[in-house]
């Protein structure tokens, strides 16, 4: 696991799981950025969160815990998080104590 990924890194890693939890031909409409909402732009199900989340945790391991991440949200929050709201959150998580 590499410590130290730059946010674009970070941002390609989680597009590539997007384009794999809900396909690439779903996405050839949306550019998806930092500004790109899981609800109104992707339109993401419930299912398809829990196998991002399920991806996350093989790439990042416990370090990046995305119910964690959500438990702490009430349900607008969630509604209007972003792309870059979980680039973020897994940054935060990945950056070394006291950095």
């Amino acid at each position: 696991m590499d410590m130290n990924a730059d946010t674009g890194d970070v941002l390609e890693e989680v597009v590539a799981m997007l384009v794999g939890v809900v396909g690439e031909d779903f996405l050839l409409d949306v550019e998806v950025g930092p500004d790109t909402t899981f609800n109104e732009d992707l339109a993401l199900e419930s299912i398809e969160f829990v196998v991002l989340a399920e991806r996350l945790q093989r790439r990042y391991g416990e370090r990046v815990q995305f119910a964690a991440f959500i438990a702490g949200m009430d349900l607008d929050q969630i509604m209007r998080m972003t792309v870059g709201d979980l680039v973020r959150h897994i940054e935060s998580r990945l950056r070394p104590a006291g950095v």
